[in-house]
C-alpha cells in the first residue's frame, strides 16, 4: 500500500529547514569540505582512500548534526521522524528485490555510458585497486558500505524526500530527492547515472516501508559488492 495518506499529515517542517540544509550541503559542505578540508587531509595522509575515507566521515557528521540542530531538535522531534524505525517484517523480502533491480539497473546504465568512454572509477577506488590489502579493504566497507549509507539515507530520503512528499506527488518527490541525491555527489560526474537510479531505488524504498532502513541496507549491500569488485579489478 502507498503511503499517501500518512505523507499528507506529516508537514513537519517548512521552507527554511530545507533552504538551510541545503545551503549547509551545497555550500558548506561542497565548498569547505569537499575542497579545502579533503585537501588538507590529502596533504596530511598523502593517500587519497584515507582521505576520502576521512572526508566522508566529516560530511556524515556536519550533515547528521546539522539536521539535528536544525530539524530535529528545535521541534522536539527525534530520528523516528526522519525514518530511523523498523520496518514491517513482511518487507524484507523487498529487500533482496531491490538489491536485484539497483544492480541490473547500474550495470545497464554504466554499459551504456561506457560508449561515451564514461566510467564510476574516482579517486578513493583507483586508491584501493592499487594498494588492495585486508586493511584498506576494511576501510573501504567501512565507508562506502556503513558510513555512506546510513547519513545519506537518514538525510536525503529520511529529510529532503519526506519534505517533498508532504507538499507533491510520489512521482516527483522521488524525481527530485533523486536529482538532489545525483548533484550531492559532485564532482564524481561519471557515477551520476548511477546515482540518479540509486536515489530512485532508495526513495521508494522508503516511500514502500516508511522507514530508511531497508534503504540503508541496499544501499550499504550495493556499495559493499563495488567496493569488492573494485578491489578484484
Amino acid at each position: 500500500m502507498i503511503r499517501t495518506e500518512i505523507w499528507k499529515n506529516t508537514e513537519l517542517w517548512t521552507w527554511r529547514e530545507l533552504a538551510a540544509l541545503l545551503a549547509l550541503e551545497f555550500v558548506f559542505v561542497m565548498i569547505v569540505i569537499k575542497y579545502a578540508l579533503q585537501a588538507l587531509y590529502e596533504k596530511w595522509l598523502e593517500n587519497t582512500l584515507y582521505s576520502g575515507t576521512l572526508t566522508g566521515l566529516t560530511i556524515a557528521i556536519t550533515l547528521l548534526l546539522g539536521l539535528y540542530l536544525i530539524s530535529l531538535r528545535p521541534k522536539k522531534l527525534t530520528w523516528a521522524d526522519v525514518g530511523v524505525k523498523g520496518f514491517p517484517a513482511k518487507d524484507c523480502w523487498r529487500i533482496v528485490l531491490w538489491l536485484l533491480v539497483l544492480i541490473v539497473s547500474s550495470v545497464t546504465a554504466v554499459y551504456l555510458t561506457s560508449f561515451f568512454g564514461n566510467t564510476v572509477d574516482n579517486s578513493k577506488t583507483e586508491s584501493l585497486q592499487q594498494n588492495v590489502t585486508i586493511f584498506t579493504l576494511i576501510i573501504g566497507i567501512a565507508s562506502a558500505g556503513i558510513v555512506s549509507p546510513i547519513y545519506e539515507e537518514i538525510f536525503y530520503r529520511g529529510f529532503i524526500y519526506q519534505w517533498l512528499r508532504t507538499r507533491i506527488s510520489m512521482r516527483w518527490a522521488i524525481v527530485i530527492s533523486s536529482l538532489i541525491f545525483t548533484l550531492a555527489h559532485f564532482p564524481t560526474l561519471n557515477a551520476m547515472p548511477v546515482n540518479f537510479i540509486s536515489g530512485i531505488v532508495f526513495a521508494w524504498a522508503y516511500e514502500r516501508t516508511g522507514s530508511v532502513v531497508p534503504g540503508m541496507i541496499v544501499h550499504g549491500m550495493f556499495n559493499t559488492i563495488a567496493v569488492l569488485l573494485t578491489a578484484m579489478g
